[in-house]
């Protein structure tokens, strides 16, 4: 029988027939990891374990544990779902079914039947009776012809627009029991893995994402292989809204978002402005020290800005329309910042002698995010990016890079976040995708991963994550309640030089193009501060915090005193209140420990007497008298190290 060679992770390699599938091959290791394999990655492609592997390959062997075990385990929940909605609800249309971040979704149509909540708990319990018959998930391949015929036979107009588009590809279809389902897969080997179930909630979504289409019911929900995780996760489900960024926002006085301003357009409140600006003060600083110049730029431009950068067409479907003046010109609102920046590079000769030049810019961009999408700060239609564009020579490129990934890193350390990278590569399967030449993204590529290399980053590959104009070295990030975020970015750009005619004289004499970095460590200061807000349940390390100190002043004897130390304390460069109003010591510090505000100084005779303050920290009480001075240093001290505790 012919052989294949399977490369595993370690680099070890075993000869097996050709055919075998993942299963068998997990069989081979041990009869436990065949217990706990859930799918296969092939070549970097997740796979059913039931699939033949008719070439040599370089694989992995999936569990729970794994990303794409998790993806599998829950592609298939939402089938074991869908097939639970159809044995009780007859009729139904399916829309998509994929599996998401943190479980799975379907979009389905019941004509004029709304879901409530006992349906929730009705489909639940199919759901438990259907994977505990623990039947196979399998896979058929079938004729573009052969998969019309099933789907209009069973009259799903939304399986059967979707096999428009596939005309030419290879259609599959997995079955379960009594259900099947057009899909790509992969899946799990049987629905007896599926041990725990939670379906979440129900919310209204159009097909495929557009107003135009109609509004189907999307039922979220959750699986895991056991009910303890399950336990787990809800209960991280619970935490988070108690730290959702909307409803702490509100109460914090952070930031505000009316019908009257419009949707996805954040209004910074007092509060919210000093953690936006103590943000920007600290990136300003850190990018002063690596030889940053800072640049501002208009909020819209030409529109053939735009047209030149690619940026327009490309991104038209998420971009508000041109503005059309009574001349004829053509204006559109900002939504990058980078073609602005070339031409400030444009705006003289440069000579490899002034490279690299670091541009960069808190710079506002707006794109059109459609009603259902937006989310508190997380996803706007107006946001500020702390952007940065580096040119550079090709000898002068992986040194910056390592720069900028330094600098990212550090932000991510000062708030105490654990950060996985990704290298974000183009999808040579979709070519259609990028732009500039082959050659360029190859070079590029190989580039971002020799940094990664010589840093020993914690990587993984990311196929189909690039931008449209280059690859990316993505930064994950880990909050408190274990979510992860892609949050700053860093990206080689061969693509713009050639676009606007970047170019510089090199110590030849001759005209070259310089390289280009996109960097930006936040992202986002919106989304990047909504995230803050969730991961430190609103109570802000010191530095970020709107109010340092609230002094409480006991008697009307000590408000002169507690206005006092305000100056001091103010003139020191802190941010403290008073609080002087006629009511109860018992009654403010209750208020503004709800405010979360990191510390309150009590004052009355005794302290007036003393040149002291009796301090109180969030969470934590009394914690005694310190004089006035001493305490002052401390929370400077404090603020200067950037502590995350006090």
């Amino acid at each position: 029988m012919e052989q294949i060679s399977i490369t595993f992770p370690d680099g070890s390699k075993r000869q097996f027939a050709r055919g075998s599938t993942g299963l068998q091959i997990a069989e081979s290791i041990s009869k436990g990891l065949a217990r706990e394999a859930l799918a296969v990655e092939v070549h970097g492609e997740v796979w059913d374990l039931s699939r033949s592997i008719n070439a040599d390959a370089a694989i992995r062997l999936l569990k729970w544990a794994d990303d794409g075990g998790k993806y599998a385990f829950w592609h298939s929940s939402a089938h074991l779902m869908a097939e639970a909605v159809e044995s009780l609800y007859p009729g139904t249309k399916f829309g998509i079914g994929p599996p998401i971040e943190n479980g799975f979704y379907y979009d389905i149509d019941m004509g004029d039947h709304s879901l409530t909540a006992e349906d929730l708990v009705r489909i639940e319990e199919r759901m438990r009776t259907l994977a505990a018959r623990d039947v196979p998930y399998v896979r058929a391949v079938k004729t573009w012809d052969e998969a019309v015929g099933y789907f209009r036979k069973k009259d799903d107009p939304y399986k059967l627009e979707l096999l428009d588009g596939l005309k030419g590809e290879t259609i599959t279809f997995y079955q379960q029991g009594e259900f099947t389902d057009l899909c790509y897969g992969p899946h799990i080997p049987s629905t007896g893995r599926i041990k725990a179930i939670k379906l979440l909630n129900v919310a209204g979504a159009y097909w495929r994402g557009s107003e135009k289409n109609k509004m189907l019911q999307r039922i979220y929900g959750v699986t895991f292989p056991n009910q303890k995780e399950l336990d787990e996760h809800l209960f991280r489900l619970e935490e988070a809204r108690r730290r959702d960024h909307r409803k702490l926002g509100q109460e914090l006085e952070i930031f505000l978002i009316t019908p009257a301003v419009g949707g996805g357009l954040p209004l910074w409140m007092p509060k919210g402005t000093v953690v936006r600006e103590s943000l920007i003060d600290f990136l300003r600083d850190e990018q002063k020290k690596r030889g940053y110049e800072f640049v501002t730029t208009p909020h819209i431009a030409n529109l053939n800005l735009y047209r030149t950068s690619g940026h327009y067409p490309y991104y038209k479907d998420s971009q508000f329309p041109p503005i059309e003046m009574p001349e004829g010109e053509k204006f559109l609102l900002k939504p990058m910042n980078c073609p602005h920046h070339h031409q400030i590079y444009l705006a003289k000769p440069r000579s490899y002698r002034d490279l690299p030049v670091r541009l960069a810019e808190f710079g506002t961009v707006y794109r059109y995010e459609q009603s259902g999408e937006m989310n508190g700060l997380i996803r706007v239609r107006g946001f500020t990016q702390d952007d940065a564009h580096i040119y550079c020579t090709h000898e002068q490129l992986k040194r910056e890079i390592t720069s900028t990934v330094e600098l990212t890193q550090l932000v991510f350390l000062t708030f105490g976040m654990d950060v996985r990278i990704r290298l974000s590569y183009r999808d040579d399967k979709n070519v259609e995708k990028y732009g500039g030449d082959v050659a360029f993204w190859v070079q590029a590529q190989r580039e971002i991963k020799e940094v990664a290399d010589e840093m020993k980053l914690d990587y993984f590959v990311g196929i189909g994550e690039a931008s449209f104009y280059g690859p990316k070295i993505d930064f994950m990030v880990r909050d408190a309640l274990g979510r992860t975020w892609q949050l700053g970015t860093v990206q080689v750009d061969y693509v713009m030089p050639e676009r606007f005619q970047l170019e510089y004289t090199a110590s030849d004499g001759k005209k070259h193009r310089p390289v280009i970095i996109h960097r930006a460590p936040f992202g986002s200061l919106e989304r990047f501060i909504g995230i803050l807000i969730e991961h430190f349940a609103g109570e802000f390390p010191l530095w970020l915090a709107p109010v340092h100190a609230v002094i409480l002043p006991v008697t009307d004897a000590a408000k002169d005193y507690a206005s006092a130390v305000a100056r001091d304390y103010r003139a020191a460069g802190l941010r403290v209140e008073v609080d002087d109003r006629n009511e109860k010591i018992g009654y403010k510090i209750r208020e503004w420990e709800t405010k979360k505000v990191p510390f309150m100084l009590v004052v009355g005779e005794k302290e007036l007497a003393s040149g002291t303050v009796a301090v109180r920290q969030h969470k934590k009480g009394d914690l005694g008298a310190v004089t006035k001075e001493a305490f002052r240093d401390r929370l400077l001290d404090l603020i200067r190290t950037k502590a995350l505790t006090a």
